[in-house]
């Protein structure tokens, strides 16, 4: 079991390594492009291919933010549905989770 101090690192670790990705993506992005249209056109696929990158890395830091908000207000690892607590493996695998197990189950949409 890691205690909370283990695990604000890591959540840090991972936003940095986050924010350095999505640095780097909007470089990519931002560098000139070909002239050529089939050329063009591959970089566009990639284009496409980075920005979600982005969008999902984007969403993986809002969401180690408001873990590390649930670490401030003592409210870490319990479930913000039911008030449970989430458990140690939970959180080894996602430490960003606001939801046990059971509840996340009840919010996932497939």
């Amino acid at each position: 079991m890691a205690n909370i101090e283990e695990r604000r690192s890591a959540l840090l670790a991972r936003m940095e390594e986050l924010e350095e990705r999505l640095r780097e993506i909007e470089t990519e992005l931002d560098a000139p492009h070909t002239k050529d249209w089939d050329d063009q056109a591959i970089e566009r696929e990639g284009d496409e291919v980075m920005e979600r990158m982005g969008t999902t890395g984007q969403a993986e830091i809002r969401k180690i933010q408001a873990a590390l908000q649930r670490m401030d207000a003592g409210e870490y690892g319990f479930c913000v549905d039911c008030g449970d607590t989430i458990s140690d493996e939970r959180l080894d695998v996602l430490p960003y989770t606001p939801f046990c197990k059971k509840c996340a189950a009840a919010h996932d949409p497939s």
